[in-house]
């Protein structure tokens, strides 16, 4: 009698761990699984957000459009932005309604002197003569090779490069 109610047991255990009802050694069911947890590692690194002027200037209008208490924080939450965010916007539309909503460039402003401009493209120049003047002394050197092949060799003339 015992053996045929350990058969009975055990198959009825294999039954329900097929079917999902899987039991603990007490006979009480096994929680159920927990759901997926989102992935929490952070970015190895980290992007900086760029708004858009229409997207700045709809949140200015609606910012400015506010007559309750408390409804311009709920609308900064509701966007994940910041009080600075607002302050920032607000003063750059003072200044220009297009030109200052568009994002500037980061860091620090170069002022090249007008001088070191004028170096820069004196120097420029000087490459671009020099390059010239090799392809001119590597031409002049094959017609004086081709010259002597043919017989009417042309003779050495010294340039003064003093001049």
């Amino acid at each position: 009698m015992s053996t045929s109610k350990t058969s009975t047991s055990s198959a009825a255990f294999a039954a329900s761990e097929r079917s999902g009802e899987a039991a603990n050694a007490a006979g009480a069911p096994t929680p159920a699984p927990r759901p997926l947890v989102p992935e929490s590692e952070v970015v190895a690194r980290p992007h900086r957000r760029r708004f858009t002027a229409e997207y700045k200037r709809s949140i200015l209008d609606q910012a400015d459009a506010v007559e309750d208490v408390g409804a311009v924080g709920a609308l900064l939450r509701r966007e994940g932005l910041y009080s600075s965010h607002l302050a920032t916007w607000r003063r750059q539309r003072k200044q220009g309604e297009f030109d200052a909503l568009t994002p500037n460039k980061r860091g620090p402003k170069v002022v090249v002197s007008p001088l070191v401009k004028q170096n820069r493209e004196q120097q420029a120049v000087i490459a671009r003569l020099t390059k010239k003047l090799k392809n001119a002394e590597l031409i002049i050197e094959v017609q004086k090779k081709v010259a002597a092949l043919l017989g009417n060799p042309i003779p050495n003339i010294q340039i003064d490069e003093e001049n």
